[in-house]
């Protein structure tokens, strides 16, 4: 749970520097801050991808979960969703409040980066993703709460009842995954996670989040592929 703590401090910390100095922080500063953090994110990425050990795992992975994703535009859906409650919220009297709130929780909470990280920690204890994304929200927050105030702070309890929960769930399916299972699973997030550092450094428009089955395939044809090159080998 430490990483969790840390995303939310983090949150705090952005909102209450967004709200005391509005506008007055310059655009061109969050801007080179937000391509240094993309850089560290493809870093982690390719760090967390070399610890798969089949590379047919990953191919096929990726390639039966984006097929999955596509066919159900889980982008596309995320983001009608996020149009929703913008528009709903836009009709109550307290428009920054309510609008802030819920973009920040879609913000903070929605992509690859939340599902990769929740996982390594609670799997294996490695609250690196989680933490790299916490500097990512830090900068987000900032931005948010200049415009939409003490909403975006309020998103603080949703960001720990969420991701704390995906740690717990995590942790206790780890019991029900090899250590070979969650290597994959891992290196199929981290793929993602370059992906997503790729976005954010702006040399990408890839959609995450239709790649988010492909985490859930790994675990399940690890064990056949790998007693596959058993038997070719």
């Amino acid at each position: 749970m430490f990483g969790v703590i840390i995303n939310c401090i983090t949150v705090i910390v952005g909102s209450v520097i967004g709200m005391i100095f509005k506008n007055h922080i310059p655009k061109k500063v969050t801007d080179g801050i937000m391509v240094g953090i993309g850089l560290c994110t493809v870093y982690i990425g390719v760090e967390g991808s070399l610890a798969g050990e089949n590379t047919l795992v990953l191919i096929l992975s990726m390639a039966i979960g984006a097929s999955i994703g596509f066919v159900l535009d889980l982008d596309g859906k995320i983001n009608s969703f996020s149009e929703f409650a913008t528009r709903r919220f836009k009709k109550d009297d307290g428009v920054n409040t309510a609008e802030g709130f819920v973009t920040a929780c879609l913000i903070f909470c929605v992509g690859a980066m939340t599902l990769v990280g929740s996982i390594q920690a609670g799997v294996n204890g490695d609250n690196t993703t989680l933490i790299t994304k916490a500097m990512l929200d830090l900068i987000s927050s900032l931005a948010l709460a200049s415009t939409f105030g003490i909403g975006v702070l309020l998103s603080t309890v949703f960001v720990f009842l969420f991701q704390g929960g995906l740690v717990l769930i995590a942790s206790f399916a780890g019991d029900f995954l090899s250590i070979g299972m969650q290597n994959e699973m891992i290196c199929v997030g981290s793929v993602m996670i370059i992906g997503l550092g790729l976005n954010i450094i702006g040399v990408s428009k890839i959609k995450v989040a239709n790649f988010i089955p492909a985490m859930f395939i790994a675990p399940v044809i690890t064990p056949v592929l790998n007693k596959f090159v058993e038997l070719i080998s």
